[in-house]
């Protein structure tokens, strides 16, 4: 939470001004209209927020924690039972004590008057600008056990993919650790010995191939300097870990990662599989088209993607259906908007996004279970070309010399 400063005229135009708590400057702003004020301006103070205080066991609310937490509300709330004592009945039953503090306040805010909706979006950090909004909007429409069941699935859908990508790029991370090792231990201790013998068989002056010199500088360089190496690889990790938090550095690894090509297909299939469910659950649960295409431009994870959507949502707002921006995209081919089209011609565009994100999450699953087979064998032949590059700097000028003596 944080505190703003505001200025607003009430109903009879008087000037008002204060402060209020809000998550941001938007919720003030919506706290404010609600309560028949009409802002003026709404500015952050700073160095006055709620100070956090970490809770005991707690850290971060898993995905799955969350999954579990959405399903059994939603149950609940089919059966019938109040919101507050639903939440009071998942405290015992989650065991995430991070997740408990969360519901606790949830509760308690719940209790004084406020909206399921408006509390969640106190805790942004759980609940993501989609789930607050399609909460708000389940409750306006009094299907907030449905809109629940929609969010669970969702949620179960994403964790499965990223799931399965960590799994396919387990095992080519274990050979690029392998290999790493294998040329830092070749470097450090074979080839400084086998030096050692070319120098013993051909003396100080003893001629060698630009290759095998060239093995030796690095060879030496490494077990010489090698405080050099550590401190430079920290400092462009850190740097570079940096660099990409900020817009510039995200755009720079969205843009690259759409150029790889066996990554590429990946990130534009679960791109287009995310895009089409979040933005189906949205819209059946009464979000406005632009509310629906910003969310979900900020969801998707991609910040190329996400350009090309808040583009797209230009073009709505001047009158043009959604499927004829997005007909243009360079990132979602032509079959998303076609089936978009259909679904606005019809009436039936959350079902047909249904089914375009439950084709594409296939396409996903295929693509990353041939992930593992793809990046197997590169990374041996990788591995074969290194030792081999360094078996033939070292052992050629060896036989050489020793047909010598």
């Amino acid at each position: 939470m944080a505190k703003f400063e505001y200025k607003a005229v009430d109903k009879a135009n008087k000037s008002v001004s204060g402060s209020i708590d809000a998550a941001s400057s938007s919720s003030a702003r919506n706290t404010l209209q609600k309560q028949g004020l009409r802002p003026i301006s709404i500015k952050p103070i700073k160095g006055r927020g709620n100070i956090k205080i970490p809770f005991v066991g707690g850290g971060k609310v898993k995905g799955r924690d969350m999954v579990i937490f959405t399903r059994q509300l939603a149950t609940m709330i089919n059966a019938g039972v109040p919101l507050v004592r639903s939440l009071n009945t998942l405290v015992e039953q989650t065991d995430s004590p991070a997740l408990k503090v969360h519901i606790l306040e949830i509760s308690k805010d719940i209790e004084g008057g406020m909206a399921f909706a408006d509390s969640l979006e106190k805790h942004p950090d759980v609940f993501s600008p989609i789930y607050v909004n399609m909460v708000r909007a389940g409750e306006a429409g009094g299907i907030l056990d449905e809109i629940l069941k929609k969010l669970s699935i969702q949620q179960e859908k994403d964790a499965s993919i990223r799931t399965k990508f960590k799994s396919a790029m387990t095992y080519p991370l274990v050979l690029i650790t392998i290999t790493l090792t294998v040329f830092i231990a070749l470097m450090t201790f074979v080839v400084p010995r086998i030096g050692k013998i070319i120098i013993d068989l051909g003396g100080e002056n003893a001629k060698v191939p630009p290759l095998t010199q060239a093995m030796l500088a690095i060879s030496n360089f490494m077990v010489t300097k090698w405080y050099i190496l550590v401190g430079a690889g920290f400092i462009i990790t850190f740097f570079l870990r940096r660099y990409l938090k900020t817009v510039a550095g995200r755009k720079t690894k969205d843009r690259v990662l759409l150029k790889i090509p066996v990554l590429k297909t990946v990130v534009i299939k679960v791109a287009i599989a995310r895009f089409s469910r979040i933005f189906a659950s949205l819209m059946s649960a009464g979000v406005s088209v632009l509310d629906s295409i910003e969310i979900t431009a900020k969801a998707i994870g991609n910040t190329i993607v996400e350009e090309e959507l808040m583009e797209a949502a230009k073009v709505v707002a001047n009158g043009q259906q959604f499927s004829v921006p997005l007909a243009q995209s360079k990132v979602f081919p032509p079959i998303v908007s076609q089936m978009l089209a259909i679904g606005e011609e019809t009436g039936q565009l959350g079902e047909i996004l249904i089914k375009v994100a439950d084709f594409y999450e296939e396409e996903v699953d295929a693509t990353v279970d041939s992930l593992s087979s793809i990046l197997e064998p590169i990374m041996i032949v990788i591995m074969g070309a290194m030792v081999g590059l360094i078996a033939a700097s070292v052992i050629g000028p060896i036989s050489s010399l020793s047909s010598q003596i």
